[in-house]
This record gives structure tokens, sequence and C-alpha cells, in this order.
């Protein structure tokens, strides 16, 4: 027997592959976007106990009402914005599948959706095995940022939805205003949906305002917002994420996720639930953490030769090795994790067309030793 592909293309991610490889070679892994050290012992305290208690069993298919309200809370907190638990807020398995599910909510054959090169590269195959096309839009160092205009150009009577990504992986990037409005004009006037993903939502650096499409109306009122626990609480094991979204697209969300996870980990959702509720200051304190952590990289960095790119937000830095090899950003990165024992990302991969450039991405979501150690290495080349 011989199964037909629906993704003749695609095959073990590059995430996997260089941490598959980073493990073979004893490497310091900063190439998957996964912190190194401990959760806060209160949130693994309490996932012990709920489990103790027994909430071991199907949580119901939205998540917990606790958590549900306490996502409401965070939301007007951050952006001025009431939403429903009820009707407007569902967890999700991860942000991954959140992402997978609002597309299979909008998408149908022939459908166009508008995506930004570098990607998260879950995108395009969620597209096509929707039946959809992605259109692929290039962003250009080393700032990344978005023309409009050209998205503009790019939108066709089949153009159904836009996906954007603020603070965005791999870049760093994050949307201004100005790139906010933009995008809710586009959207309103062509009559678009729009998925937001803002995992990294809590990482905005050099006090920066925190922007989410939650702050704009009329775009809310057309977007699928998507964010994870995993990431702002160190448990991205735990793949635990939501999606807001108005009632009548939760509505189809929902008819999709519940027969792709159904429900997400019971004891998890009560303990982070508790974690939003009596110790916020975390999600509060989490851009000055990883602010920290990218200055502390640059310093270690700043006799490399390496050349460090903007990071105005997330856990990744981008850096350009053009002074030391003319190898491929693929290569290179194979090259660094065998002969130098670091692992990185090489940008190219988040591409459909990959930029003539020399740019890897490094994770600094690490303790400092594990930075300090792999600086060491990265300054010797």
């Amino acid at each position: 027997m011989t199964l037909k592909s629906k993704l003749p293309g695609v095959g073990t991610t590059i995430f996997s592959q260089m941490s598959q490889l980073a493990t073979e070679q004893q490497a310091i892994n900063l190439s998957q976007g996964f912190p190194d050290f401990a959760a806060n012992p209160r949130l693994v305290s309490a996932l012990a106990e709920y489990s103790a208690q027994g909430l071991n069993q199907y949580a119901p298919m939205p998540g917990i009402a606790a958590l549900r309200e306490q996502i409401a809370v965070l939301v007007q907190r951050c952006y001025g914005r009431a939403v429903c638990q009820a009707e407007e807020i569902t967890v999700t398995s991860g942000a991954t599948e959140a992402l997978f599910v609002a597309i299979s909510a909008t998408v149908n054959p022939g459908d166009e959706v508008i995506i930004f090169d570098p990607a998260y590269d879950s995108y395009a195959p969620a597209i096509q095995l929707n039946g959809g096309s992605a259109v692929h839009i290039a962003l250009n160092a080393p700032d990344y940022r978005v023309n409009w205009q050209q998205v503009a150009a790019a939108i066709t009577p089949r153009t159904k939805l836009i996906v954007v990504n603020s603070p965005h992986n791999p870049t760093g990037m994050v949307f201004s205003q100005a790139d906010w409005l933009a995008l809710q004009q586009l959207v309103s006037a062509h009559n678009l949906y729009c998925i937001s993903d803002e995992v990294y939502e809590h990482m905005v650096f050099d006090g920066a305002v925190q922007l989410s499409a939650n702050n704009f109306a009329e775009l809310a009122a057309r977007s699928f917002i998507v964010s994870s626990f995993g990431k702002t609480f160190h448990v991205t094991g735990w793949k635990l994420g939501y999606c807001v979204a108005p009632a009548a697209l939760t509505a189809e969300f929902r008819k999709i996720h519940q027969y792709v996870t159904f429900s997400s980990f019971t004891p998890a959702q009560y303990a982070i639930a508790d974690m939003l509720k009596q110790h916020s200051e975390q999600v509060r304190s989490l851009a000055a953490f990883y602010q920290q952590k990218r200055d502390n990289f640059a310093t270690l960095l700043a006799n490399s030769r390496f050349k460090l790119l903007p990071c105005q937000g997330t856990y990744f830095q981008l850096a350009d090795y053009s002074a030391i090899s003319e190898l491929d950003d693929v290569a290179f990165c194979r090259w660094l994790t065998i002969e130098h024992k670091v692992a990185a990302i090489p940008l190219s991969v988040f591409y459909q067309t990959p930029p003539q450039s020399r740019i890897i991405r490094f994770c600094f979501a690490k303790q400092h030793s594990t930075l300090q150690a792999a600086a060491e290495a990265l300054c010797q080349l």
C-alpha cells in the first residue's frame, strides 16, 4: 500500500533536527525555543496538589471556567478589552493547536492566506491541509518591518485571512501602533479575517507599550487572538494555550477544537488559574526578566564576530555570521553544533524563498551559566 501524502514537501522540522543533533553532540542547545530553568515552584506545587485532589479527568471542552475567567481578567488588565469567558475564550492544547483550529475554521479550498516570512513553520502546512494557498510576503533584515502597501497589493478576491505574529518569531520585531492600525484598515476594508499569534505578548522590551489585536476594536471583531501559557510560565511541555475571539468565531473554532483535542491538561488548567489570580506579578515582570537575559547575552557576545540584529521582543536573538563563514545557514548551524558544540537555528527555513543572507537564531531563554558557556565557545570563532 502507498499512502498519498497530504504534505509531500514536509519532513521533520528543523527544530527537532537541531535539538536531536545537539543531544547527539552533547552541544549547548540554543536552537529550540524552550527554557532550561525551572518553573515557579508555586506553579509546580499547585499542579501536584490539584492532581492529588483527583482533578485528572476531562476538563470542559472550552476549558475550566476558573481559567477562562482569569484570562478575561488578564485581557482586561493588559489591553482594556472586556471579553466573555463563556463565549469568547477557549483553552487549547498549546498555541499550535489553537493556530491549526483557527486556520481550519476560516480557510476553505481555494482561499488565499497572507503570511509573513520568516514565518513560524506551522502556518503554511495548516493552510495547505485545509485546501488554501499561503501567499508569502518576505520581511527583510535588519528590522523586518511590514510594508503595508505591499500587503495591500497582495490582496485578491480570493484572500480570506491574514496571519500576523507580534512579537515576531524568529526576528524579535514588534508591531507599532501604526502597524496595528494599518492591519485593521486592510482587514476591515477587504472583509478579511485575522489570526494574531501573540504567544510572546508579555515579552516586549525597552519600555515599549505592549500592544495586541485586542487593543483595536474593529480588528478584534474579526480576529482569533492566540497566546501561550507555556511561554509565559516557562512550562512549554504542558502544552496549554488559549484563543480569544468574538462569540460567532469562537462557536466555529470550538466545533473543530472538540474533535482535535476536545479538552486540555486538567490539573494544569487549575494551577495556571491560581497563578494568574494569586501571583500575576510573574506576568507583569516577564518583559524585564527576558530583557535582562537579552542584554546579558549581547554583552557576552560583544567580543565575538557575530553581528546581533535588533531584538524588540520574544526570547530570540538573530545574529549575522558573515564575518565568520561563507557556509549557508543550514550548513553553518550543523558545523557550529558538531565542531563548536552550540546549536542554533538557520533563518532560511522560515522562508518560502530564502534571502541571500547569513543569519541564524539563538534562543536566550536559558540560565546565565548556559548562556555564558555558549558565549565562550561563540567568541572563539
